[in-house]
């Protein structure tokens, strides 16, 4: 278990430092900034990358809402739920902090634009409602949590399910940037918040009430039209 959860702490902090160090540090850059198509990349490959460094490990899980679903999928045993999500909630935060060592260094860093965190309202992105992003952050986990479980089922293609899982997570990105900034990953939400705090830490409850509830649909769906129910971890 202490190896499977430093993995965990690895590569949530490698899926945080990478994808909103794009945003924070790149997105922006006049004339070559890689704006919201190369954040979107970037989350994408951090946990394509991820999955083949570590999916043999811990099963590359560095999303609480994917531990839960996976749970709840029949994938992964319940005694994993706790360790693993406070594991990766420990590493988004780690990644955050060293994020913000790095990010503060340029002249004028504003913490206040929002150091990539998620928000609604007046703090997303395109001015979307809460409930708008309740719905987005809701439906992108279910469908994440879906390609997850049919990707790694014993009967699909073998060693593709990496290539598969980075590329939904990059175009759940360009769905969900202008609503929220994209979580669909508690962790992920946690560990720029506590370094943002006031609205951020207000508007946390959304990115875990909603991914969790997402990743559980999703892993249901899957279940439900498959009929897949064995243990693949």
């Amino acid at each position: 278990m202490s190896g499977r959860l430093l993995a965990e702490v690895f590569g949530t902090f490698w899926l945080v430092f990478a994808g909103c160090g794009s945003a924070v540090l790149a997105a922006g850059v006049p004339d070559v900034g890689i704006g919201w198509l190369g954040v979107a990349l970037a989350f994408g490959l951090s946990v394509l990358t991820m999955a083949y460094a570590i999916g043999h490990v811990s099963g590359c899980h560095l999303n609480p809402a994917v531990t839960l679903g996976l749970v709840v999928g029949g994938r992964a045993p319940a005694s994993d739920l706790v360790p693993y999500v406070a594991a990766q909630t420990l590493g988004a935060t780690l990644a955050a902090g060293v994020l913000y060592v790095i990010a503060s260094g340029a002249p004028g860093f504003d913490l206040g634009a929002g150091f990539a965190s998620n928000g609604y309202g007046l703090h997303s992105p395109g001015g979307y409602s809460a409930l708008a992003g309740f719905v987005a952050e809701f439906v992108l986990t279910a469908a994440f949590l879906f390609v997850i479980m049919g990707a790694t089922d014993p009967r699909a293609p073998a060693g593709l399910a990496p290539i598969a899982i980075g590329l939904a997570l990059t175009l759940i990105h360009l769905v969900g940037i202008p609503v929220t900034n994209t979580s669909v990953n508690p962790a992920r939400s946690t560990g720029p918040a506590i370094f943002v705090g006031g609205w951020a830490i207000a508007q946390l409850w959304m990115f875990w009430v909603a991914p969790l509830a997402g990743g559980v649909a999703g892993a249901l769906g899957y279940r439900a039209i498959a009929g897949e129910g064995r243990d693949t971890r």
